[in-house]
């Protein structure tokens, strides 16, 4: 079999992803087959199916160790949280280093960290408090990357920490920690407190000074001022811990505690553990007929947990730190998923969030967690339990009597368990998109996208792409357009969020670990209702959920059609097409203006030269000071931003790209030491924003604009930094379905 022949051969998008990410070194659609599989016929069947597919580090990952290569099959870890010294919260910026340079993506909880004002022994006499140290941990995820992917961090801290109202504020500034998600961990006496608006007590204890901080905290304001925090920049999410430490199969371990999260949310994991991942494509096993094939998807679920666990067995030795091969030799975590739900939905006309929806997906969801600790359960009789089961617990866990028929509940009291953990959902994001399909949990994230050209009117048109499964139902029926769809099809952007919580906390209820969960709102949704959506969740049983909002300060989801006006939706002509890219000449008469950064390096010296008529650039010159690192890197860049500019690249589309290089370790390191470098996270991405600042003024001067208060309107809010389309935002992960770039995997 050939790639065009598993994807199709229309499909390049996915084609491209999986040659980009998961085929190594040109090998052959076969050998990759062979090769993620090790040799199980099942696994692969599966795969060649597209029924089941492992996680990303595991479709890029697996064998490659036999070459020397330092990789894990691990997309999530949970660092030990730091204790309250200099030398713990450092200790951790390693361990987190050393997990990204693997390639896993991390959690990091900041609880116990002293407060904000906080007595310590040294002569500065107070501690910056816990929030100061998201900086240093976002700086490390910058910094550290492996095969051009960068890491992927969760910060966390308990609500009943004095710093909470600090660390809910911090990505209202959008320079601050840029690298990682953040969460707050919120107790059920905290959401009562919220709901009857009465006031919590935060404290914190220091033995080292016998000091006990405590804050009384009017816990409904607070939750208000979260939820508008929410609706501008979204974030910080939230994590239901209650019902998180609650609801698995070690609940009633009396020495087992979660210790954080994965940065997607969907792994509570213990200090030091981690998780592999894989997923079943739940569309794949509706047939022709629009009906599910229980009996298919039954064996699949039994081969999907063998196929984890002997990826573990396998990936025992990778792990980057001690910590972590302790803790998976002991608890034996794997997490096994869906993607493809809403794509199912439509095959079966099931309307995502509807009564015949909810009741489909319950029966689903608990046939999945029954086999699948079945089938743990028959592992363990042949091979024994992971080394820390005591039957007994689980056996009294409220999730394991929920989720098991008297058959498996038999077998697990005779054999125990081969895994403490078995059930997440993940995002997919990446792998969602090759296969062109819905991520995660997720409903179909709009009906269509719009690609945009450029033609040489200089004006952007669009046309409409549409969704995989939405393309192929409007060509079987000869659809013109999506507005002749039937009403069981149904998007993010028009579904009710109560509707879309109901849908998560109905699989929350069969899956023992957590779901990665993002509610997308329109840009006009009421901040009020926010708080409705959080309280929702919460008393639906949900572990976890994020919201972002089409038009946020923090702009990172693709925005939908309809809340933009639109330009004529066309592609170019052929004579457009030929004559695209002249590049103009400059005239003498052109205005220049300076700027003085500072790098990394020192100093750096951009100038630029703009149209006097219509203030566009023309023309940009890079000179570095006595110190102010390379002059030919200088050079070429400034030739090709000219090259750009006169070619007919509008100042945005530059300088997106500009901003699109990543973090310089020299400028990320001077940033927090000297505090003095120019806006951005290196050379390029300073160059940009004056790039954006001169532009702006020849705007003023030009056309006599009095105040510049924003960019023009532009259809593209949040580039790709591989492609420059618009970024989706699922499941917690920003998803580029253009390239099939993602933050996350």
């Amino acid at each position: 079999m050939e790639i065009e022949d598993w994807l199709g051969r229309d499909n390049q998008l996915g084609i491209d992803i999986w040659q980009k990410k998961y085929c190594h070194r040109g090998e052959s659609f076969d050998g990759w087959l062979d090769r993620i599989s090790a040799g199980n016929a099942d696994v692969r069947r599966l795969a060649a199916e597209q029924k089941f597919l492992f996680g990303g580090r595991i479709l890029a990952n697996r064998g490659l160790h036999k070459s020397g290569i330092k990789v894990t099959y691990s997309n999530c870890y949970v660092i030990t949280p730091p204790e309250d010294s200099i030398e713990s919260i450092f200790e951790a910026a390693g361990k987190l280093a050393r997990t990204f340079s693997y390639g896993g993506g991390a959690g990091i909880d900041l609880s116990k960290l002293a407060p904000r004002g906080a007595k310590i022994n040294n002569t500065a006499s107070e501690t910056s408090g816990s929030v100061s140290f998201t900086d240093l941990y976002s700086m490390v995820t910058g910094l550290i990357g492996q095969h051009g992917r960068r890491g992927a961090l969760m910060l966390t801290i308990s609500c009943e920490h004095p710093d909470m109202e600090e660390f809910m504020r911090v990505k209202t500034d959008l320079e601050r920690v840029t690298k990682a998600n953040m969460s707050i961990r919120m107790t059920d006496e905290f959401m009562k407190a919220v709901e009857n608006k009465k006031t919590y007590v935060q404290k914190f204890n220091r033995p080292e000074t016998k000091e006990t901080v405590e804050k009384n905290l009017n816990a409904n304001e607070f939750f208000q001022e979260m939820c508008r925090a929410n609706w501008d920049f979204g974030e910080p999410g939230c994590l239901f811990w209650d019902r998180i430490s609650d609801w698995n199969l070690l609940s009633e371990f009396p020495d087992y505690e979660y210790a954080g999260t994965n940065p997607c949310g969907e792994e509570p994991l213990p200090a030091g553990g981690s998780c592999l991942l894989g997923s079943m494509n739940l569309a794949a096993f509706v047939n022709k007929d629009g009906i599910f094939m229980e009996d298919e998807f039954k064996e699949a679920v039994r081969i999907s947990v063998r196929g984890l666990n002997e990826v573990l067995d396998e990936g025992l030795p990778l792990h980057p730190l001690e910590e972590q091969r302790n803790s998976v030799n002991d608890w034996r975590q794997i997490g096994l998923g869906i993607m493809g739900l809403a794509d199912m939905l439509i095959k079966l006309r099931l309307r995502y969030g509807s009564p015949e929806s909810i009741d489909f997906c319950d029966k689903l969801a608990f046939m999945m967690a029954d086999t699948a600790i079945n089938e743990s359960a028959l592992i363990a009789s042949e091979i024994g339990a992971f080394p820390k089961c005591v039957t007994e617990h689980i056996l009294e866990s409220a999730y394991f009597k929920e989720n098991t028929t008297q058959e498996t509940k038999n077998l697990v009291k005779k054999h125990g368990l081969r895994n403490s953990q078995i059930l997440t959902i993940a995002p997919t994001g990446t792998l969602s998109t090759m296969l062109g399909i819905s991520g995660g949990i997720e409903p179909i994230f709009a009906n269509y996208y719009e690609r945009r050209t450029v033609s040489l009117s200089e004006k952007d048109e669009f046309y409409k792409v549409y969704t995989p499964i939405i393309k192929e139902f409007m060509e079987e029926r000869g659809y013109q357009d999506d507005s002749e769809l039937p009403d069981y099809f149904t998007n993010a952007q028009i579904l009710d969020y109560r509707d879309r919580i109901d849908m998560q906390s109905t699989w929350q209820k069969h899956i023992d670990a957590s779901i990665s969960s993002t509610v997308n709102l329109h840009k006009e949704f009421p901040v009020e209702d926010v708080e409705d959506i959080y309280l929702y969740a919460w008393k639906k049983g949900c572990k976890g959920i994020t919201v972002f909002r089409d038009g946020c300060m923090r702009d990172s989801i693709l925005t939908p059609q309809g809340s933009e006006k639109k330009e004529e939706v066309r592609e170019l002509t052929d004579a457009e097409k030929k004559s695209r890219g002249i590049v103009v000449e400059v005239a003498d008469d052109v205005v220049g203006k300076k700027r003085k950064l500072m790098t990394g390096c020192g100093s750096l010296h951009c100038t630029a030269f703009f149209d006097p008529n219509s203030g566009d650039l023309v023309e940009a010159y890079l000179n570095k000071g006595s110190t102010g690192g390379c002059n030919n890197f200088m050079i070429g860049l400034s030739r090709m931003i000219s090259l750009a500019a006169r070619s007919g690249c509008d100042v945005y589309s530059i300088v997106d790209q500009l901003k699109s290089c990543g973090s310089c370790p020299s400028y990320t390191v001077r940033t927090f030491t000297k505090h003095d470098t120019s806006k951005g996270s290196c050379c390029p991405a300073a160059v940009g924003y004056a790039l954006v600042d001169m532009w702006k003024e020849m705007q003023i001067e030009t056309k006599g604009i009095e105040k510049m208060t924003s960019e023009p309107e532009r259809k593209v809010i949040n580039p790709c930094p591989m492609c420059g389309s618009e970024l989706e935002f699922q499941g917690g992960c920003n998803v580029c379905r253009a390239c099939g770039w993602t933050k996350c995997d």
